[in-house]
Formats: C-alpha cells, sequence, structure tokens
C-alpha cells in the first residue's frame, strides 16, 4: 500500500483547526462578502484543508459550497468565464428551485454574454472597471489599427465585421451601458438569483491557483474580483503567495516594482484577500507523528478502528505539541490495543527516521509522503527480484535519507561500497564510530587525533565528513549500517544511478578512478601510487575517467578529470597515445582554452609530440575564437623551445 498525495478529509495533522476556525469566520456574518486565503508552500496541505472545510459546512442546509480548479480548466476557455459559468451551473445544479424563477437565471446568464463581449473585444470593458490593461489588450488593439491603417479601403469593412462578431452575443438593451454599471447589474442579478435559490451564504472553493500559468491565475482572481462587493457570497481561496505574487509581476510586467514600502504584487494580493491564513511547517514532534500515522495506517488500513484510535491519540498531542513528545511505547499500546505487535517495525521505524526527515522536508506533509513512497516501492521491488529479504526498511530508510538530503555524500557511499568486494564502506565504519565523539564546540581534528582514533587510520574522505555537522548528524541515526553489504541497497537505488556500471568492470580500480575525478590539488599526491598499477590496470582506469569526462558533456571550462588524466598518464607514459586521441576527439567548436595547457611533462614521445603540434594547428585553424587564441600563444612556446 503507498500513500495517496491527493486532498483527504482525514486529518492527520490537526488541520481541523484551521477549518473549524474558517468555517466559523464565514459563517459569523453570512449576509457580508468576504475572500479568506489559505497560504502555504507547495505540499503544505491546503487542499485537505479545503476539503475539510466543505465537510464542515456539509450540515449547513441554507449554504452551497462550490468548488473550482483553476488547473483543470487552463488551456481550455477563457478562466474568468469558467469561474463564473462554474458558480451558475454549479447553482442550477444544486437548487432545483431556480427551474421556477428562470427569470433570474436568464438575467444573470444575459451579463455573462456581456463579459463574452468584453472578453472578445479585447477586454476593454473589465480594464475601464479594473483601472489595469491587460498586456494582450493594448496587443490587440495595437495590431488591428495597424491592420487599418495600412489599408484605408478596409476601415469599413473592418468595423463592420467587427460589429457583426459582436452582436451574437449583445443584448438589445446593453449597447448604451457603462463597464462599471453593467458589472454592477451584474452582481444585482447574481445576488438576486443567490435569493431566488434560497440560498443564506454562497462559499466558493479555488484550488490549486499556484500551479496555472499567470495569466490563468490572474483570470481567476478577476473573477473573484468580481464578487468582492456581492452580498452572500464568500471565496476562500488556496494558493502560495509567492506563486500569486510572480503570477501578478508577470502578467502585468510593465506596472512599477514596488509603490511604496510594498511590491505591487504584494497589494494586489491584499487588496483581495481579506483574511489570510497561512499553514506553519510542521516541527519536529508534528512530523514524528505525522510519520508514525502515516507508517502505521498503511499496515492497517485508514478505516481501522485501532488505527481511529491512535490518530485520535496523536491530534490530542499535536494541540500543544510543544509540551507534548512522540508516542512511546506505552501511548502506542494504549492506542492500538492487541494490534500494537503487528505494526512494532512501523512505529519503530518512525522513530528511528522522525527526527531527520523532519529537517530534511522542513515538515512538508508531500516531501514526506513521497519519501515513504519510494521508501515502500523499492522495498517491494527488492521482494519482486527475490532478494526482499537483504533489504531492511530502516537500512534502506536511513540511506535513503542521505540520498535525498546529502546526495554527494551518498554518492561517496555508493561508490566505495559497490567497488568493494564485501559491499563495505569502511570510512562509514569510522564515521558512525566516531560522530558522537565530535561534540559542538570540537572539530574533526581534535577527534581524529584523539582516543577514539588511535586504531583509525583516517583518510582524507573521513575527515571531510567529520567536517560535515549534517554528516555527522545523519550517521548517529539507527541503526548503524557501516558494516552491512550495502550492495542491495545500492542496486534498488538504481533509479537514480547505477552505482554497478563502472565497478563491475573496474572491481578495486573504480575506487582509483573515483579519486583521479577529484580536485587538482588532491590528484597531484596520487602519481607514485598510479605508477603500481599494471598497464592493463591503469587502461582501464584511463577509459573510466575520460568517459566520465566525455558523458559531462562540457568542455568550455577544465571538466573534473582532466587534472586526473595527466597525472596519470605522467605516472604511466605509455598511456600518451591514448591521451592524444582523446583530445583529438574532443568538439573544437566546444571546448576552451583549458585543452591547449597542462600537458608539460606528460606529452613527451616524439610521435606524440608531433601529433599534439598538429592538433594545436588544427585548432588555430578551426577552434572556437578563445580556442585559437590559445593554441596560438601554445604552439609559438612549444617552437621557440623546440
Amino acid at each position: 500500500m503507498t500513500l495517496s498525495d491527493n486532498e483527504t478529509k482525514i486529518d492527520l495533522l490537526n488541520y481541523e483547526a484551521i477549518a473549524k476556525t474558517i468555517v466559523e469566520l464565514l459563517r459569523q456574518r453570512p449576509d457580508q462578502p468576504m475572500t479568506v486565503g489559505v497560504h502555504g508552500d507547495w505540499g503544505a496541505g491546503k487542499s485537505s484543508v479545503l476539503e475539510m472545510i466543505e465537510a464542515g459546512l456539509e450540515k449547513e442546509e441554507k449554504v452551497l459550497c462550490l468548488k473550482f480548479n483553476g488547473w483543470r480548466f487552463q488551456g481550455f476557455e477563457d478562466a474568468k468565464i469558467a469561474l463564473i459559468e462554474g458558480i451558475v451551473t454549479g447553482l442550477l445544479e444544486k437548487r432545483p428551485l431556480l427551474n421556477k424563477t428562470m427569470d433570474a437565471v436568464k438575467d444573470v446568464l444575459q451579463r455573462i454574454d456581456w463579459l463574452k463581449v468584453a472578453k472578445k473585444a479585447g477586454g476593454l470593458a473589465l480594464t475601464v472597471h479594473t483601472g489595469i490593461p491587460m498586456p494582450d489588450q493594448i496587443e490587440s488593439v495595437v495590431h488591428s489599427a495597424e491592420a487599418l491603417l495600412s489599408d484605408p479601403t478596409k476601415v469599413k469593412e473592418g468595423l463592420h465585421s467587427a460589429v457583426s462578431g459582436l452582436k451574437g452575443l449583445i443584448k438589445p438593451d446593453t449597447h448604451s451601458k457603462s463597464a462599471p454599471k453593467e458589472i454592477e447589474e451584474f452582481r444585482k442579478a447574481f445576488e438576486k438569483l443567490l435569493k431566488a435559490a434560497a440560498v443564506e451564504q454562497l462559499v466558493v472553493l479555488i484550488d490549486d491557483l499556484d500551479r496555472c500559468l499567470p495569466d490563468t491565475a490572474i483570470e481567476t482572481l478577476e473573477a473573484v474580483r468580481l464578487f468582492v462587493f456581492t452580498s452572500r457570497t464568500a471565496f476562500v481561496v488556496a494558493a502560495d503567495e509567492a506563486m500569486i505574487e510572480y503570477a501578478v509581476r508577470k502578467h502585468f510586467p510593465d506596472l512599477p516594482d514596488t509603490t511604496g514600502p510594498q511590491t505591487y504584487s504584494r497589494k494586489y494580493l491584499e487588496k483581495l484577500i481579506q483574511v489570510p491564513f497561512r499553514i506553519p511547517a510542521l516541527g519536529d514532534i508534528e512530523t514524528r507523528l505525522y510519520v508514525t500515522l502515516l507508517l502505521v495506517g498503511t499496515r492497517l488500513g485508514e478505516d481501522d478502528s485501532a488505527f481511529t484510535g491512535l490518530t485520535a491519540a496523536a491530534r490530542e498531542r499535536l494541540k500543544r505539541p510543544w509540551t507534548s513528545a512522540p508516542f512511546d511505547a506505552a501511548a502506542a499500546k494504549s492506542a492500538l490495543g492487541e494490534h500494537y505487535v503487528s505494526v512494532q517495525n512501523e512505529l519503530l521505524l518512525s522513530e528511528q527516521i522522525g527526527p531527520t526527515l523532519a529537517s530534511g522536508t522542513n515538515g512538508n506533509p508531500r516531501q514526506i509522503k513521497r519519501f515513504l513512497n519510494a521508501m515502500i516501492l523499492r522495498q517491494r521491488t527488492a521482494q519482486a527480484r527475490g532478494f526482499g529479504e537483504e533489504v531492511k526498511l530502516p537500512v534502506l530508510a536511513k540511506l535513503m535519507l542521505a540520498e535525498r538530503f546529502l546526495p554527494g555524500f551518498f554518492d561517496q557511499i555508493g561508490a566505495a561500497a559497490a567497488s568493494s568486494t564485501d559491499g563495505k564502506c569502511p570510512d562509514l565504519v569510522h564515521l558512525e564510530a566516531l560522530s558522537p565523539e565530535v561534540k559542538a564546540d570540537s572539530t574533526a581534528e581534535t577527534v581524529m587525533t584523539g582516543e577514539a582514533a588511535k586504531a583509525i587510520q583516517p583518510t582524507s574522505r573521513l575527515r571531510e565528513w567529520l567536517s560535515s555537522p549534517a554528516i555527522r548528524s545523519w550517521a548517529q541515526v539507527q541503526p548503524l549500517v557501516g558494516e552491512l553489504d550495502l550492495r542491495p541497497y545500492l542496486f534498488v537505488a538504481k533509479d537514480r544511478k547505477d552505482y554497478f556500471g563502472s565497478a563491475t568492470v573496474l572491481g578495486h580500480l573504480a575506487n582509483v578512478a573515483e579519486k583521479l575525478l577529484g580536485p587538482k590539488i588532491a590528484v597531484q599526491g596520487l602519481e607514485s601510487s598510479l605508477r603500481k598499477l599494471v598497464i592493463a590496470e591503469a587502461a582501464q582506469v584511463f577509459d573510466a575517467v575520460r568517459g566520465r569526462i566525455v558523458g559531462s558533456d562540457s568542455f568550455d571550462t577544465e571538466p573534473a578529470g582532466a587534472a586526473g588524466l595527466a597525472v596519470l598518464v605522467k605516472a604511466q607514459p605509455s598511456l600518451q597515445s591514448s591521451l592524444v586521441d582523446f583530445l583529438e576527439n574532443l568538439p573544437s567548436q566546444r571546448v576552451g582554452p583549458w585543452v591547449c595547457g597542462g600537458w608539460e611533462g606528460v606529452i613527451k614521445d616524439a610521435d606524440a609530440n608531433q601529433r599534439f603540434d598538429r592538433l594545436l594547428e588544427k585548432w588555430v585553424k578551426d577552434g572556437s575564437a578563445l580556442l585559437k587564441g590559445a593554441a596560438r600563444a601554445v604552439l609559438k612556446t612549444r617552437q621557440k623551445v623546440n
């Protein structure tokens, strides 16, 4: 069972308190228009709050609650008209009484026709009302005027065609009315429609606005503005404030960035949203309780009575999270009863990964769900392939925490474990042993010279890891994994990266190739150890590093591994021909000046030198501008020396 990423009415985060507060606020003055904003980052739970608001209004007979998802209408039609027509259609479907008062319905539909005319005419009518010209309006008018003025004989014909196109929508009695007057009459007609439908309050829930393109988002908000002063009408808009502000800036690019102490985009949103609610990120305790509920829910099912009891107990703790703690064994047993034994693994896993997951996801519910889903899917993949017994969830979870939040560190572990004969990473064993010794006021160097490090030969990689607080924190998460064969876990992570491609061919040499991809200063000290390689081994390492450089497909600046090849060829002169082959195959129009230098003392054989000189001459002729200059300078220097 995987975790659904859809909105839910099952409250695992005590968001019902937010929904209940909004419902109470809406019902205090049902006759007054209101706009409420539910703000939060992507995946914070805005859609779930809307679901809970809808559930909270279900028992209110005099309240009609409608939902509108702007993202679903994107690209099909004008979002502004889609929202307005959606509201009227919802009224007709849910209030059959309106069939007896068709005059009120026709009146509103006539006003909607007028709005369509405004859109078809370039939006000028709405521009008069809002005072802000739409970008496409000006462009449309200018292009039309240019087309008519370029051929005066077509002016009369063009005007006649435009008017004819509008006659099909304009009602006979609307020709002489101004835009503000027509929009005001739309509001009055809509109020009459609500009264005829016996609706005390209309609540429209607008979701996924921050997923829309800027134009769609603004059109939807402009439609909301038409109802801002319409009595008995309330809107609840769920959106990320930053995305809406971005949409405003993109839609009105010619407006000033600021108007006083605030940006225009911020003022636009604040004038529209009267009451903002922002969903806070989950804290450590809240995240750990949430993870517990998600994992136990996958085992028992959300309809299980034991899970319902656990949810109720969690919500009590969520009321005062600053004084609460995650579930301990006693609390879990009390809530789950006889089901406690069947979910012990889930409770243990929650305790293990909760703290790091809280900091890594910044308390974002969607990111937490995605992490857990990926973890569950990988374990099931291992089971389907026949090595499920070798993949333990707590170990997988810890490694995935590193993969998700410390990717560079995880790659180092993966490369080392995949290339070793037993699938272990020795530095990881030492990291987990030494991490507790690095206190807040101590350094990695202090620990490496202390009692705990006497039996350890410190490597540069281990020193690097111990200098990182984030890596040390990860190392202390249980269980310890350094002594385990990590290859099954790396294999199920192949959806991200294949750690066995080079390791299978290179074996123990994969670690050598990985080091040659490091910084120039670091690879300089490898020359003596590289001399110990036999010719066949050196050729394998060369091919591996060359492949990584070519695979990056970025040659304008010196790529990682170029300095490593120089050191390798210097230590193994038999590879000089292979080095020149590599340089000859680089794309001369995309390679940077770096390729011309750095080979002194590396390319020494007469044949290799002659080939390199010819290559420099070729770059002078057909290389990029920067490469030509660099190649010419190096060629002159070499000719003087010779």
